[in-house]
């Protein structure tokens, strides 16, 4: 009898703290429903708190982390280093970043690839580059068919590499149509940003495999260009091929461009031009 008494005893604990779980998820999840609601009606704050409750009632609730962290990353505003700002962001990626790192339960694919992007994403807001291009290359790992985490690694490295050119470019005075004519600053530069641009070419052009209307990328292959024949330093003739072939992709860029918009307009509920 003793042992049965203590079996029921053990068994109604066991129901009362499975109802109480229950409970809490319960209520996780109207936090969740109600910081989607408010986020819907842009009212941010409003649902920052509500998603930050849904964590605390049940912080395997991976979907209310994510919607945390998008929560944060839309009230940053990209360009301001106030330490409320520059929070915000931190706080982002900190949701992010355990969401990747949950083991109970671990995130789902997309969940991981969604963090991940997210994180490149606000660290390239922030011109955090070395980081923004880790965290896009390995979203480019999860994802193989997905263009744009390559495209953003092409443009980041364009970035690393325009901002040293154009500067010295600015010492020199020249104008920007005159090729570099310091043989000592082409050199540093040629040394600093040739394996940059490479493999920003490389990327960029993968992403337009992926997407062969990818128009963006296309333009960025043309700067790439430009940024490879200012530092072909002692060979004339390999600096205006380059130079042609960043027209030829200025050409593309626009007839991609012109193709895309005609083929919106040719969309039903497009432009319609009056019939008399």
């Amino acid at each position: 009898m003793k042992r049965s008494a203590r079996l029921l005893t053990l068994t109604a604990v066991a129901l009362i703290l499975a109802s109480g779980v229950g409970c809490t998820k319960l209520k996780a999840r109207d936090q969740l429903n109600k910081g989607v609601n408010a986020y819907k009606n842009q009212k941010y704050e409003e649902a920052i708190e509500h998603f930050k409750s849904a964590v605390e009632f049940d912080p395997s609730l991976l979907n209310a982390r994510l919607y945390l962290a998008t929560a944060y990353l839309t009230q940053y505003i990209p360009g301001v280093e106030t330490p409320e700002n520059v929070r915000m962001a931190q706080q982002a990626i900190d949701q992010y970043q355990q969401v990747i790192a949950s083991a109970n339960p671990v995130p789902t694919r997309e969940q991981h690839i969604n963090s991940v992007k997210g994180i490149a994403y606000l660290h390239l807001q922030m011109q955090k580059f070395d980081e923004a291009r880790d965290y896009y290359l390995k979203a480019t790992e999860l994802d193989p068919n997905d263009a744009e985490p390559f495209y953003s690694v092409g443009v980041i490295d364009w970035t690393k590499t325009y901002k040293p050119r154009a500067e010295e470019r600015n010492k020199l005075g020249l104008k920007p149509d005159q090729p570099l004519n310091d043989k000592k600053v082409c050199a540093m530069l040629h040394q600093k940003n040739w394996d940059a641009v490479a493999d920003g070419l490389a990327m960029l052009q993968k992403a337009i495999a992926l997407r062969e209307d990818y128009d963006d990328a296309m333009a960025y292959v043309n700067l790439m260009y430009r940024e490879r024949a200012d530092i072909q330093c002692d060979d004339p003739a390999a600096r205006q091929a380059d130079l042609k072939t960043a027209d030829e992709w200025v050409d593309k860029t626009l007839d991609t461009k012109k193709r895309k918009a005609e083929k919106e307009a040719n969309k039903p509920g497009g432009i319609v031009m009056d019939q008399k």
